[in-house]
């Protein structure tokens, strides 16, 4: 019995990897090619037994963020973009956040920066305080793509069904874990409460804004409960992740018995979001390996 199979390499699939925000110009063949790898060596750095590349497939809901040609200006946004309410507030938090991890380059926001109704230049100050933590190719134009994509997400609903749909073709009866990363992770724990006959055991959760609450924790469907079926989930995130807000996702999701989330901080350099070295990571591949064992 296959779930919604997408061709010979979904049916073998052991592992599926759901990944982030702004893969909108890649493709799911594209991603695996650097995704797949990087799995494989956090397994073998972890001693875990070594899985096939065609044992992996990338759940690719990008495209559903990708703009329409000519009638897209995303190539222009500016801080005047940032629209009041959700994106702002999302915002503000990442300020927050980037200037408890590093107050001595970060300069916290001002009172007035903390409110929904934040000005433009507000905005524009939070965009290039948030910047000093990240690497040099996440522009501001990146940064407010990223807001976007998650306020589009959790509050349209034709999106939110299109990338479900979109991750259920990738899983199959042969699938055991899921790996999920940055809203990857949001859209993972959605579909696998809404799909208790799958077969995964274990979710392995990286970068995850799952536990940001009111942004995103108060509007997950359903709210925060241990997805049925799930026998294991493993929470991974670099102590400087500004999108990873809450670093503890055990004191939010639990079992009925008490059994909660294993959360694990990591280091990865100067890409504490990016989704490559979460994968090389020796904690990553022990917890993809666990999932896999009977």
């Amino acid at each position: 019995m296959t779930y919604a199979a997408s061709g010979e390499a979904a049916a073998m699939a052991k592992v599926v990897v759901v990944h982030g925000i702004g893969k909108q110009y890649l493709g799911p063949h594209t991603l695996h090619g650097g995704v797949a790898p990087a799995l494989l060596d956090g397994m073998k750095v972890a001693g875990a037994p070594q899985l096939r590349p065609t044992d992996i497939e990338v759940a690719f809901y990008g495209h559903w963020f990708r703009p329409p040609g000519a009638k897209s200006d995303s190539h222009a946004w500016t801080h005047h973009d940032v629209t009041d309410g959700f994106e702002t507030e999302l915002l503000m938090a990442m300020w927050q956040e980037a200037a408890r991890i590093a107050p001595d380059r970060v300069p916290p926001p001002a009172p007035a920066g903390t409110t929904k109704a934040a000005t433009p230049q507000t905005v524009q100050r939070a965009l290039h305080a948030i910047s000093r933590l990240l690497p040099s190719r996440f522009t501001d134009r990146f940064l407010i793509g990223i807001l976007k994509q998650v306020r589009h997400y959790l509050t349209d609903d034709e999106t939110r069904a299109r990338v479900q749909r979109s991750v259920a073709e990738s899983v199959t009866d042969d699938t055991r874990v899921l790996v999920a990363h940055s809203l990857g992770s949001v859209i993972a724990y959605e579909a696998l409460c809404a799909h208790p006959e799958w077969p995964v055991r274990a979710l392995v959760t990286l970068g995850s804004p799952l536990g940001i609450p009111r942004l995103v924790l108060d509007r997950l469907r359903p709210s925060a409960t241990w997805p049925p079926g799930l026998r294991d989930w493993t929470n991974i995130c670099d102590r400087a992740d500004v999108v990873a807000l809450t670093k503890q996702l055990s004191p939010l999701f639990t079992t009925p018995d008490g059994q909660a989330v294993v959360d694990v901080l990591i280091d990865n350099g100067s890409h504490a979001h990016d989704l490559v070295p979460h994968l090389t990571a020796a904690p990553t591949g022990a917890a993809v390996a666990a999932g896999l064992l009977p």
